[in-house]
This record gives C-alpha cells, structure tokens and sequence, in this order.
C-alpha cells in the first residue's frame, strides 16, 4: 500500500527542489544587485536591466531568437499537424514504425543533432553556394520541432470521433471542408499546445543553434554562452532571468491547458455515459 510520503520523504523532495531551484534563485536574486559581486549584496537596482536594454548586440540576438522561434513554430505546426493525420490515417503495422522514426529527434543527443545538420548544410552549400546563416539556422529549428509537434497532435487524433468525419461528408461537405470545419477544431488544443512547445524549445535552444547558425547570426542562448566565456557580467543575469521567466511563463500555460483539456475530457464523458 502506498500513502502519504513521511517526514523523510518530505524532506528529500524538498531537498532536491533545493538544489534544482536554489541557483536558478541566487541568479535572479543577484540581477538586481547594485554591483557586480556575485556574493555580496549590496542594494536593490534595476540598472543591469537598463543596461541590457540599451546593448544594441543583447537586442539584436533578442530579435533573432524571436524571430526564429515565432517562424520555426509557426511552420513546425504547420506540417507536424499535416504529418500527424498522415501518420494516423496510415495502416498500423507502418504507423509504428513511422512514430518510432519520428520519436528518434527527441531522444537523440543535441550534440549528435547539430553536427549533422551541421556537416549537411556545409555540404550542400558547397554545392548550392550558400552559407550557414539565418535560413540554415531556420531550416534546423523547424527540423527538431516537428516531432514535438506530432507527439502532441496524436493524443487528439485518437480521441476524434471518425463520426463526425463521416457525418458532415453525408451532409454534403467535401474532404477539405470536413477537415476544416470538423478536425481542425477538434485537434486545436493539441495544435496550440504544439505551437507553443515549438516556441519554448526554439527560444531554449543553444547546441543546435551553435553549429548551424554561423558567425554572423546569434540567438540569446549563443550570447549568453560568449558573455560567459569572459567574466559572468550582472547583465547575463538579467538577461537569464527574463529567458527564465518567459520559459516559465510558457510552461505553466502549457500545463494550465492540459489539466483544463482533461477536466473537458473527463467532463465530456461523463456526459456520454449518461
């Protein structure tokens, strides 16, 4: 039988939030430090904030990591959705293998990932006489995000009615009207939360944006790296704070939406068993 955790159970986990959380604290607490030590407080200042604001490079990189993630996400969506319903509408002894191909992106190392593609896009610009910049940067945002996209597709695809499907065609929709009209909509709480996951993990990434960037684009991650590699200023951070927070942000959405997506679910078939 399993109960409530005791006294000691209590304490480990707290003790592992403690040390997952507790640098992650002592970052943001230091980005409103008055100086620079990182170990002695001296007063309460927003000026590192200020600070980041005006370094033009700090927003340009800002800019492009927006600018990435908005347009990976956005394309990602796009055709993780269409590949999902491929996917699902396929025989099952070819679905499998086909979800086990898509699944090897997430489980593979990033390191293993950004070589690759690294090694690919030097290769075909030597052939197509393009460097790598912000389109290979691009191109390999949208490749990594798609299996996240079809992973959080699926679960609403095997949840859909095939009914419905059938029932709006016998009332005289075509396939494209039956899919705009009926699975669309029954789909788009997995397709929102795709797009954000897509989001999220093209703001988060570092290594697969270090090899397929180039030298004349850089995300935030990247800045952050090449601001360490000298001396650890107040402004990173800020910076890390504001990244954490917007993660943060993105991630409770996330979860707000899937407890209420199961609530619905839940309450949904309640209502049928009636």
């Amino acid at each position: 039988m399993t109960g409530k955790p005791g006294i000691l159970g209590r304490s480990y986990n707290a003790l592992i939030l403690f040390f997952l959380y507790a640098p992650i604290l002592i970052l943001v607490v230091f980005s409103f430090n008055s100086t620079k030590s990182r170990s002695v407080w001296s007063g309460f200042t927003f000026d590192w904030y200020r600070s980041l604001i005006r370094d033009r490079s700090i927003m340009n990189a800002f800019y492009t990591t927006i600018i990435i993630a908005m347009l990976s996400a956005i394309v990602a969506t796009a055709a993780g959705t269409f590949a999902a319903i491929g996917f699902f509408n396929t025989r099952k002894r070819w679905r499998v293998p086909l979800m086990q191909i898509n699944n090897i992106p997430m489980i593979n190392a990033d390191i293993v990932t950004g070589v690759s593609m690294s090694l690919l896009f030097v290769s075909l610009g030597r052939l197509l006489r393009f460097n790598l910049g912000f389109g290979t940067l691009l191109i390999a945002h949208i490749s990594f995000n798609i299996p996240y996209v079809v992973l959080s597709i699926m679960p609403k695809l095997r949840q859909l009615d095939n009914n419905l499907v059938d029932a709006a065609c016998d009332l005289g929709c075509t396939w494209i009207q039956a899919f705009v009209k009926v699975i669309i909509p029954e789909i788009m709480p997995g397709i929102i939360n795709g797009l954000i996951i897509a989001f999220t993990l093209s703001v988060d990434d570092f290594v697969i944006s270090y090899f397929t960037a180039g030298g004349n684009v850089m995300t935030l991650p990247m800045k952050i790296f090449a601001m360490t590699r000298r001396r650890v200023s107040p402004e990173v951070n800020a910076l890390s704070t504001i990244m954490f927070i917007a993660v943060l942000i993105l991630l409770l959405t996330i979860n707000i939406r899937e407890i209420r997506q199961e609530e619905a679910y839940k309450k949904n078939a309640r209502l049928q068993h009636r």
